[in-house]
């Protein structure tokens, strides 16, 4: 660990205090650049400004509590400014300023000194020199013991009660006063032990409950405490360090980020320069306060996570834009906050099962900016110093991915169209209109082939807009068409009896076969297919594992270099357990089995799979026929097994899909997306909302007020899930919603003129349910439930 002290400066000379208007707020930021600024150039001299004691009034803890929206008047935030500007830092020199043995501690008006390091302390605490690089080996300042801090959370909590029963704060506000003076008292009092240096990712030493009582206390103490907790943490970082930070400046860090003040705006400047400070860390203190975040309770992280999300999205829509300093002068603030985000959604990873869901970092306030510029900066300026949200594509929400996507997808296929438009005048031919779409035409006898044919022969053509024709039948393709052929061609080819894809009832997906053959088109096939349906915002009704989408994107740009493997990514017993859960469960009980495994199992690294009827046998790693399963390697065997079921046995057929996939879907966009959101994308979200289906359904031959249309939709609102996703399946093909909501489902109900004795019938291409006019309630479930819990696509079974 290494001592940090204020930089040094002429003895006698005052340190400058904050201007009324910088209030904390420094810039060094150019037009294309995120460059936080140094203290230095946020302070100027405030000798002036001394007699401006006056503290601006809080938020109430009730106020506070109720959401932490409520934004602080134009003259609190002044108020609070001029509070600011009455701080003066003053440094003395205990000796020579240029001996490295010697400390230069702030002294900071109306705030307590630290206390003095005594030479024995500096001697057994110095960093190990010979940990440091030759060039950097020179004598080290010594790192400043902690204050003795004695008061336990039971301390505390008694005074809170005295305070509470007397009116006497005294004993509280000495304790807030002196905790939050600096960062070494925050060490002294959260701490779990001072005599420890706790310096490893897994235990960051804070005594949590005791942090938690002192917070979740806070905000039901009188103002003038609230007001010195805010000078103290303004105090703290106003100090400027040299050379890295400590574990203790850490876990400082980690414990004000926690501070539930930030929720007010009035507090936004000091919440700024916070996160700019945690966001400018090197990359080895992210590393630990990531795993240190992680051990946070749920509630308390979905907290401080909204509280980034909602310190961004007043940063860029203010209801009060008169609260804030101008945007021109903190274009640092939203840059800050991203970060330190990350290291929240990376703690979130971290964890297994991850803290809270990945949607709960979306923030919905994105999808009101300009999302392409945001993209074509990213495109062009990389992992610059040029600030993109695409940087940090956890922030964005699936829908706003879809946009991107889309208009990606769109000016790429008006590129094409362009340039066949272009090749064709040039050529002194008569421009064709079917030249600025993918025109595929297959017979239904012969669809699979077919379509493998005119893929294959225009491949140039993929990122056109799709229109597909049936030979032999009339009509225009206006969307029907398309998704009829997708409808009809992914239930084709993932019939059991086609052999392409096994499917495993016990966990209701298909899994690639393992079958070798001379020619893996059909899985390119695929591979495109769900591409198109991207590309052209078309749901498919596949069941492929999550681990399937994770593959999909190792790596989410096809590598230049032919050779390099694709669509292999790390694999675990989870992803195995997705697919087939019994073997899963059986390879868990070998790793948990507590006798002895060589001689009950009796097993080898080999596994057995058969191939039409013939069982072969393939080693998991050289010579594994001869090598023993046993207690000591049995880890080693259950992840060869789990990676050759998963990726080494289906490697051909599954990079053919990846090729193919990517062939329409070659998009830096696709770089934005977590596997999750590719599932969504192709096939649409498992959430049902039945009432916002209600109420965007469109009606043919009925009113939205016809009995009918009143018994129906009592019926299908009183459905379990269950029967709500049969109905989805049987009217739209189906059980899923895509990425738009029930709005982008386009749901009609007509009347339909037969007889009431006829059973509801559903034309999937158009989303469209006909529905007799059935007289009564009982009826018309009972037909409805018919007809949807017996029929599977197109037809009866």
């Amino acid at each position: 660990m290494s001592l940090q002290t204020p930089q040094a400066a002429t003895a006698g000379s005052d340190l400058p205090a904050v201007t009324e208007k910088g209030s904390l707020l420094g810039y060094k930021m150019g037009e294309d650049s995120f460059v936080p600024p140094s203290v230095e150039e946020e302070v100027e001299d405030g000798e002036k400004e001394k007699e401006k004691e006056k503290l601006p009034p809080i938020l109430t803890a009730s106020n506070t509590a109720a959401g932490g929206l409520e934004r602080g008047t134009k003259s609190q935030f002044s108020t609070f400014s001029s509070f600011i500007s009455t701080i003066n830092q003053k440094k003395e020199a205990a000796g020579s300023s240029s001996s490295p043995t010697q400390l230069v501690i702030p002294n900071i008006k109306n705030v307590r000194d630290l206390p003095p390091i005594c030479l024995d302390v500096r001697q057994k605490q110095r960093i190990s020199i010979d940990t440091l690089p030759p060039e950097l080996k020179a004598p080290v300042p010594p790192e400043p013991s902690l204050p003795i801090q004695t008061k336990t959370m039971k301390d505390f909590q008694e005074d809170m009660e005295k305070a509470k029963s007397s009116g006497d704060w005294k004993a509280v506000h000495d304790f807030y006063l002196t905790t939050f003076d600096s960062f070494l008292e925050l060490n002294a009092a959260f701490k779990k032990d001072v005599s420890l240096p706790f310096s490893t990712i897994e235990d960051s030493g804070i005594n949590a409950k005791f942090v938690n009582a002192v917070y979740d206390a806070l905000l039901n103490t009188p103002q003038d405490i609230q007001k010195s907790v805010l000078k103290g943490i303004i105090n703290g970082l106003l100090q400027e360090w040299k050379g890295p930070r400590t574990k203790d400046d850490l876990r400082a860090y980690c414990i004000l980020l926690q501070n539930p003040q930030f929720s007010n705006t009035s507090t936004y400047v000091i919440y700024a320069h916070l996160l700019r400070q945690i966001a400018t860390l090197a990359e080895a203190d992210h590393h630990f306060l990531a795993h240190w975040l992680k051990k946070i309770s749920q509630r308390r992280f979905k907290q401080l996570v909204d509280r980034l999300l909602q310190f961004i999205s007043l940063r860029l829509f203010p209801a009060k834009p008169e609260e804030f300093p101008p945007m021109i002068k903190c274009t640092w603030w939203i840059p800050s906050a991203t970060k330190v985000l990350s290291l929240f959604n990376a703690a979130n990873s971290l964890a297994n099962p991850a803290i809270i869901p990945y949607t709960d970092f979306y923030n919905s306030t994105l999808d009101h900016i300009d999302l392409m510029e945001e993209y074509h900066n990213w495109q062009c300026y990389g992992n610059s110093h040029r600030f993109s949200f695409c940087q940090y594509p956890f922030i964005i929400s699936i829908a706003a991915k879809k946009v991107i996507i889309q208009r990606d997808s769109e000016q790429q296929m008006i590129s094409m169209a362009r340039q066949s438009l272009v090749d064709k005048v040039s050529r002194r031919q008569r421009p064709d209109m079917n030249m600025l779409f993918l025109n595929l035409k297959v017979r239904r006898m012969h669809l699979v082939s077919d379509s493998l044919d005119e893929l294959t022969r225009k491949g140039a053509d993929l990122k056109k807009k799709l229109k597909v024709t049936f030979v032999g039948e009339a009509g225009l393709d206006m969307g029907g068409l398309t998704k009829e052929w997708f409808l009809l061609l992914i239930r084709q080819i993932f019939h059991p009896d086609y052999g392409m894809f096994t499917y495993h009832k016990d966990s209701h997906c298909h899994w690639f076969s393992s079958y070798k053959c001379d020619d893996y088109s059909e899985f390119r096939l695929v591979g495109a297919l769900m591409g198109l349906a991207v590309y052209n915002s078309i749901t498919l009704d596949i069941r492929f594992p999550p681990c399937c989408y994770k593959k999909l994107l190792s790596p989410p740009i096809v590598p230049c270099d032919q050779n390099t493997p694709v669509g292999i990514s790390g694999v675990s017993l989870d992803d195995l357990c997705h697919i087939m859960p019994e073997l899963a469960h059986g390879l868990s009980e070998l790793l948990s089995y507590e006798d002895n495994v060589e001689e009950d199992f009796y097993s080898t690294f080999q596994v057995f799979q058969e191939e039409f009827g013939v069982i072969k046998s393939y080693n998991l790693k050289p010579g594994g026929d001869k090598i023993p399963v046993t207690a000591q390697n049995r880890k080693e065997y259950v992840q060869l097994y789990v990676d050759f079921i998963l990726n080494k046995s289906i490697y051909k057929q599954f990079a053919a899909f990846y090729y193919g996939f990517h062939s329409v879907c070659d998009s830096y966009a696709l770089m934005l997306l977590r596997p999750e959101e590719v599932e969504i994308l192709v096939c649409g979200s498992p959430e049902l909302d039945m009432y916002a289906l209600q109420r965007n359904t469109q009606y043919d031959g009925y009113l939205k007020t016809d009995l009918t249309i009143r018994y129906f939709w009592e019926v299908v609102l009183g459905f379990p899930l269950d029967l709500q996703k049969k109905l989805l399946h049987f009217t739209t093909g189906s059980d899923r919603v895509p990425v738009g909501g029930m709005a982008d489902l386009n749901f009609k109900i007509s009347k339909s003129e037969t007889s009431t004795n006829w059973l509801p019938v559903a034309h999937t291409c158009f989303n469209q349910l006909c529905l007799p006019p059935y007289k009564s309630k009982k009826e018309l479930k009972q037909k409805l439930i018919i007809g949807i819990s017996n029929a599977e696509g197109f037809g009866l079974e």
